[in-house]
C-alpha cells in the first residue's frame, strides 16, 4: 500500500505515554471488529498488513484471520481458538478467552476502518523514527567509503521505499497476486488489439517483436559510435511523451492509458542538442540547417509552430555530466513521487558514462556491473521500463561481418546478464560509405547503386529477449532528421 492510499485523519491519543507511538486499544477494537464481521477485513486488506500492528499477538491474530477469510472460511473467536491454544502471548492476556472478549467488545463495523487508519498511521510513524535514527547514526560516523553524498542518496532511497510501502518490506508474494498481475497485463494487451502489452516505442515493427516496452524491464540499446542509438532512444522518448494520455479511475487515481512520462538522462549531449534533434524530427527540417541558421522565413515559422505544439509534452531531460547511479536513481524517484507528474519510462544515454556510487576508477568492469544491477533494480522499484544505451567494443571493426553480437558489449558479462532485452542498432551504410572507390570507375558506379539501396535503411537487432523471440527488424533512417521510422511492406518508408 502506498502512503497516499490511506486517507488522512487525526489519530487519537494513545493510552501509552512511553516508548514508540502505538495504540493498543485501537488494535484491540479493530481485531474485534474483524472477528465480529469478516467483511471488515476486505475493506482494508489492500493496505493494512499484519506488520503494521505494534503488538505481536495482534499481528498474529490478524494474519491468521486474514488467511482464513481469504480462503473463504469464517474467522471468529471459535474458529481461531485452536490456532492460539498454548500460544505464549495469548497466555499472557488470559488465554484464548481473549478472542471472545475482543469480539464481544467490538465497535460498530462502520467505524472499524478508522481504527485501521490509526494502526497504519502509527506504524508509519514508528518506521520514520527508525529511519531517522538510522540516518543520524550513519551520519555521525565519518567514513572514507561512505561520503555525505552517498548517505543522502541512500537515505532518499530508503525514504522513497517507506513512502511506497508504509514501512513494510515486501517479502514473499502469493502466487494468486502474481496471476492477477499477469492477467492485468494480458487484459491491457487484449484491449489494445493484441500484440502490445507494454508502452509503444513508436515503431510498429519493433513493437511487433517486443510487445512494447515492458514495465520493470531493463532494455539495453547498443551500437558503435554514429550508428544512431542516441537518435533511436530520443525517437522512442519523443513518441512516448507525445502519446501520453491519462485517465482517472473510479477510485480517483490518475493512470497512464497511453504513452508515458519520460525521464531522459543525457550524459553525453546537452539538452539544447536533444531539443534541436526533436525539432528536426517534428518539422522535417535538417538539424544541421537548424544549427547553422540556414533556414528561410517559412521554415523559421514552422519551428515556432513546432515549439508551441510540443512544448508541453511530458519529456524531462537531465544533462548532468558524470552523474552517479545513486544520484540518477534519486532524481528518477523524485519524479515518480511527484503526484502531478509521475514517471513511466527512464532512458540513460549512456551507461558507460554513469559512475558508481563509490567510484574510484580502479575497476571499471565492477563499476559497470554496479550500474547495470542498479538500473535493473530501479526498473523494478519504480515499475517502469529503463532503456540504457551502451557502447560496443572495437572488436566489431576487426571482423568482416560488422553486425554486432552479445559478446561485443563492453564489460559484457554484467550487461548481458542483467538485461531483459538487448538490442543493437546497425547501419550497413555507415561502413559502406567508408569504402567509396575512385570516382569514374565501374566499381564506383556499383558502389553508388549499393549505397542507394542501403543509405536510408537500418537494422534493429534483438539479440536477447526474456519475453519472446530474437531477430531483427528493418527500419527507415533519415540522417538529416536523425529520425527512425517504419518501412511499409514494399520496403519504403511508412509516412503514416
Amino acid at each position: 500500500m502506498t502512503a497516499e492510499a490511506a486517507p488522512s485523519y487525526a489519530p487519537p491519543a494513545s493510552s501509552e505515554t512511553a516508548g514508540p507511538p502505538r495504540n493498543i486499544e485501537a488494535e484491540q477494537a479493530f481485531i474485534g471488529a474483524v472477528l465480529y464481521d469478516n467483511e471488515t477485513h476486505n475493506r482494508v486488506s489492500d493496505w493494512l498488513r499484519p506488520e503494521h500492528f505494534y503488538d505481536p499477538l495482534h499481528a498474529a491474530i490478524y494474519r491468521r484471520a486474514a488467511q482464513m477469510i481469504n480462503a473463504g472460511t469464517l474467522a471468529d473467536a471459535v474458529t481461531l481458538r485452536s490456532h492460539f491454544e498454548g500460544e505464549p502471548g495469548m497466555a499472557a492476556v488470559g488465554g484464548v478467552s481473549y478472542l471472545a472478549r475482543l469480539m464481544s467488545e467490538a465497535p460498530d463495523s462502520a467505524s472499524a476502518p478508522e481504527y485501521a487508519r490509526v494502526i497504519y498511521d502509527l506504524a508509519v510513524r514508528r518506521a520514520l523514527i527508525d529511519f531517522g535514527g538510522s540516518v543520524a547514526f550513519d551520519a555521525s560516523r565519518p567514513s572514507d567509503s561512505l561520503t555525505a553524498t552517498a548517505l543522502l542518496e541512500t537515505a532518499e532511497q530508503r525514504l522513497f521505499k517507506l513512502a511506497e510501502s508504509g514501512g513494510v518490506s515486501r517479502t514473499l508474494q502469493p502466487f494468486s497476486e502474481a496471476l492477477a498481475q499477469s492477467m492485468a497485463m494480458a487484459q491491457a494487451a487484449y484491449k489494445r488489439g493484441g500484440g502490445l502489452s507494454g508502452i509503444s516505442s513508436g515503431l510498429k515493427s519493433l513493437d511487433a517483436k517486443l510487445g512494447g516496452m515492458h514495465r520493470s524491464d531493463l532494455i539495453i540499446l547498443a551500437g558503435r559510435p554514429s550508428m544512431g542509438k542516441s537518435s533511436l532512444a530520443l525517437n522512442i522518448a519523443f513518441s512516448m511523451a507525445r502519446a501520453h494520455r491519462t485517465e482517472t479511475g473510479s477510485d480517483g487515481v490518475r493512470r497512464t492509458s497511453d504513452g508515458g512520462v519520460v525521464a531522459f538522462f543525457s550524459l553525453e549531449m546537452s539538452s539544447e542538442q536533444l531539443a534541436t534533434r526533436l525539432l528536426a524530427d517534428y518539422t522535417g527540417i535538417s538539424g544541421y540547417h537548424i544549427r547553422q541558421g540556414k533556414i528561410d522565413a517559412a521554415q523559421f515559422e514552422d519551428l515556432r509552430d513546432a515549439v508551441a505544439d510540443i512544448n508541453a509534452i511530458p519529456l524531462y531531460i537531465d544533462d548532468t555530466g558524470g552523474l552517479s547511479i545513486g544520484a540518477l536513481a534519486a532524481r528518477a524517484r523524485r519524479l515518480k513521487r511527484n503526484p502531478q507528474i509521475g514517471l513511466d519510462c527512464v532512458i540513460v544515454d549512456y551507461l558507460q558514462l554513469v559512475t558508481g556510487s563509490n567510484s574510484r576508477g580502479d575497476n571499471r568492469v565492477q563499476e559497470v556491473s554496479e550500474v547495470t544491477m542498479a538500473l535493473k533494480s530501479l526498473a523494478k522499484e519504480l515499475n517502469v521500463p529503463v532503456i540504457a544505451l551502451s557502447q560496443l567494443s572495437r572488436q566489431v571493426e576487426q571482423r568482416d561481418d560488422k553486425k554486432p553480437q552479445l559478446s561485443d558489449l563492453r564489460e559484457s558479462g554484467s550487461i548481458e546478464q542483467d538485461a531483459d532485452v538487448v538490442m543493437f542498432v546497425y547501419r550497413e551504410s555507415y561502413y559502406l560509405e567508408r569504402l567509396e572507390p575512385k570516382e569514374g570507375t565501374e566499381q564506383h558506379l556499383a558502389w553508388e547503386d549499393e549505397m542507394r539501396q542501403v543509405r536510408n535503411e537500418a537494422d534493429i537487432i534483438i539479440a536477447k529477449q526474456r519475453h519472446g523471440p530474437i531477430g531483427a527488424v528493418k527500419v527507415h533512417f533519415d540522417p538529416d532528421r536523425t529520425k527512425f521510422s517504419d518501412l511499409d511492406t514494399s520496403g519504403r518508408r511508412d509516412f503514416e
